[in-house]
């Protein structure tokens, strides 16, 4: 009994570091070289206490638990590795199980039940149980919270006529095939039964990525609420930053807007001897845990992720990483540098056309951005480069042109014509 506690202990800590370490394709990064041995050591030592004992290997044991950790937690990742794009791995079978990504863990219930009736091993037993018990958890959370008021939105002429593009005049047959449970269909009438603070957000990383729809207007409004906090939050803390990449492209061709596809508010920010990692990390996970936005840091990464979604307590913390949508603003650590005899500002990650720099990061020059201006964005002012046309001309050379960032080609060719015809201007 002792040891079928231990079982039933280290699937959960290996299933607590699986989920935890989903936060890195999550934010399209591959995972750390430490996480996924931390999560791989875990699984190992599962595997080899509930296959292992005094009289030897017990071979099913070993078959089941190993084979079970597998389909599981492809399972459970499916949703994160969904939010990949452009990667080849999103393919159709992670598109379906991250679509029943709220109940997938479930259909394993069943050869659960057999094995545990067929092996008479109390530690596999108790790890099947474990399993099944955090899985069954996981449901009637996500259904308790696909419960809660949704506020009904209209869509835009816009939005409309691209849904009904992709859609082929068949509505009900798109939102059935898709699975999109936020459109809804009445009498001819059309609207969108949008996302919230206490609700999954939209899944338009399949929406806008894969089916080539605009942002949901539920979205659109809590990226609008999202970008306005994070930059009072720097001003406060006395942080330089700017507008980067497709949320000041909106700002400065779209008139101060988001592009209709937009999947996050991109932010910049200026670290140094006074603004140092630690004193931006703490200043931002202390405002956004007591106003109630989800903060993950990426320290090696030079990144940091502020989730529009509220905190969970532990051990719930980081089973955010199995959910199918997230609305988010993306901030970018920068550092002054010398390249090439030129004073720039560095970034450790690749963005757009940005040059190289010659101690392995992408800058620009220094000029460019600082000091900062502000521009018009969603309603109110933020802080941006000072000369943003240029910035925009490193990052996207003709930023006028219409080019579609992450969406799938086969949409992207089927909404243009759309926006060519509705002279909506795109990147």
């Amino acid at each position: 009994m002792f040891a079928a506690l231990i079982a039933s202990a280290l699937y959960m800590a290996t299933y607590l570091s699986f989920v935890r370490l989903l936060r890195y394709p999550r934010n399209w990064y591959p995972p750390s070289l430490q996480a996924s041995l931390t999560t791989g050591v875990l699984a190992a030592l599962t595997v080899a206490l509930v296959s292992l004992s005094p009289d030897g290997l017990d071979r099913p044991a070993l078959a089941v638990s190993v084979g079970f950790i597998v389909v599981l937690f492809y399972i459970i990742a499916a949703p994160a590795i969904a939010f990949w794009p452009a990667s080849g791995l999103a393919n159709r079978a992670v598109e379906f199980l991250a679509k029943h990504g709220d109940y997938a863990g479930l259909w394993l219930l069943a050869p659960a039940i057999f094995a545990g009736l067929a092996i008479s091993n109390i530690k596999l037993q108790a790890f099947l149980a474990t399993a099944m018990a955090i899985e069954l958890t996981w449901f009637l959370r996500q259904l308790w919270a696909g419960r809660q008021r949704r506020r009904l939105y209209p869509l835009s002429n816009n939005d409309l006529s691209v849904l009904e593009t992709q859609a082929k005049g068949d509505l009900v047959a798109f939102r059935q095939r898709h699975g999109i449970r936020e459109l809804m269909l009445s009498t001819g009438a059309v609207g969108w039964n949008g996302c919230g603070k206490g609700t999954p957000a939209c899944p338009f990383n399949l929406y806008v990525n894969r089916l080539g729809l605009n942002t949901a207007p539920c979205c659109r409004d809590h990226m609008k609420d999202l970008s306005h906090y994070v930059a009072d939050c720097l001003v406060e803390m006395g942080v330089v930053h700017w507008l980067e990449g497709g949320s000041l492209l909106g700002a400065v061709r779209e008139s101060g807007t988001l592009l209709d596809w937009e999947d996050d508010i991109d932010i910049s920010v200026l670290l140094d001897d006074d603004m140092t990692w630690k004193r931006l990390a703490s200043g931002l996970a202390e405002r956004s845990a007591r106003d109630g936005y989800y903060v993950d840091l990426f320290k090696k990464k030079g990144f940091v992720s502020i989730s529009f979604s509220p905190p969970k307590r532990w051990p719930f913390r980081w089973e955010r990483n199995r959910l199918r949508g997230e609305i988010r603003a993306d901030i970018i650590i920068y550092r002054q540098a010398i390249s090439h005899g030129e004073t720039v500002l560095e970034r450790r990650s690749h963005k757009g056309a940005m040059p190289a720099t010659e101690s392995g990061g992408y800058g620009v020059p220094q000029e460019i951005v600082m000091p900062t201006s502000t521009v018009p964005f969603l309603g109110g002012k933020i802080a941006c480069p000072n000369q943003a046309e240029a910035y925009l001309c490193i990052l996207y050379g003709d930023y006028s042109e219409v080019e579609y960032t992450y969406v799938d080609s086969g949409p992207a060719n089927a909404r243009a014509r759309i926006d060519i015809i509705g002279d909506t201007p795109v990147q």
